[in-house]
């Protein structure tokens, strides 16, 4: 007689015993698809973290699609989820309890209204001492989160966004626009852009307070160089992460809305993450992953990637304080 299987072997997104479970090796190719296998819950008692999806891409200026992006990275994180996170020297599941929080609810027929949908929804969720990893979307989601980061913590957070466009475009100040946010973020004081700095960027944008390390000086100065850029500019202050995954060169991303050539790798990307512990890490997110434009989930697979990256840093940056 063979023994009866344990149930709690697998279906971890369901049936996981409680917010720490560690890493395991249920099947890449069945199962819930939470994020890395992490149990889904709305009750945050004990997490440290809460993995939150924003299926949200009205502000798109080009390719859409990114609405999807949350449920694709889920679905890439299961090839993830089977081992110890590399070049890792921990276990980031064992060093924080992290939960999948599922996707924000919002009316999509009524636009105007998803800003504070978002905002509300996050706000939540850090009301509970529980910090936001945030899957987009487009990188317009990035605005309601720093909205609701700002109003917990206080206005003025370091910015580090990781990204092929500045994203600091002018309009009229209330459009909803995933190239114009990051303007509207400084003036109304929610990001402080003399301490933010912006990693990654390929393209042209009006001059502002924010400091710029384009990719082209990233690929010939190095990753070490930019660590340093990254400290000396943040320094100390309470900081958020933004990886839009156009950052990485088209290569390395192709499923996303707005690509732009000579882009990070998915190396340099990881390897610059990796050496940032010790900020003052609030929130952070990945963003901008396009499923109908991927092919065979490279994009998925690497904003999945960078997602455990921010974990990873997440729980250093915490053991620090």
């Amino acid at each position: 007689m063979t023994d009866t299987p344990d149930p709690y072997r697998r279906e971890h997104a369901f049936l996981a015993r409680d917010n720490r479970a560690v890493t395991h090796d249920e099947q890449m190719y069945s199962g819930a698809l939470s994020f890395c296998r992490r149990r889904y819950a709305r009750d945050l008692q004990g997490a440290d973290v809460a993995v939150i999806g924003v299926p949200f891409d009205t502000a798109v200026s080009n390719r859409p699609g990114a609405r999807f992006g949350p449920r694709a990275i889920r679905a890439a994180s299961a090839q993830l989820a089977w081992s110890q996170a590399w070049p890792s020297p921990f276990d980031p599941f064992e060093a924080l309890s992290v939960v999948d929080w599922g996707d924000v609810d919002f009316d999509f027929g009524h636009p105007d209204s998803v800003p504070g949908h978002i905002e509300a929804a996050i706000g939540s969720v850090l009301q509970q001492g529980t910090a936001a990893l945030i899957l987009g979307g487009d990188h317009f989601t990035t605005y309601p989160s720093l909205a609701a980061h700002a109003l917990h913590r206080g206005d003025g957070i370091a910015l580090i966004q990781f990204d092929a466009h500045c994203d600091t475009g002018q309009d009229d100040g209330h459009r909803i626009d995933h190239g114009t946010m990051f303007r509207h973020a400084a003036d109304r004081g929610i990001v402080d852009p003399r301490h933010s700095i912006q990693v990654g960027i390929r393209t042209t944008y009006p001059a502002t307070n924010y400091t710029v390390r384009d990719a082209n000086t990233v690929h010939e100065a190095g990753v070490e160089a930019t660590v340093h850029h990254i400290r000396e500019v943040v320094g100390d202050r309470p900081c958020y992460v933004t990886f839009d995954v156009d950052c990485l060169d088209p290569a390395f991303a192709p499923g996303t809305g707005t690509p732009v050539c000579g882009g990070l790798s998915t190396w340099q990307a990881k390897a610059i993450l990796g050496r940032l512990g010790g900020l003052n890490l609030l929130g952070m997110d990945v963003v901008e992953v396009s499923p109908p434009y991927d092919h065979a989930e490279i994009t998925a697979l690497a904003g999945a990637s960078i997602a455990l990256e921010l974990l990873c840093l997440y729980a250093r940056c915490r053991a620090a304080r």
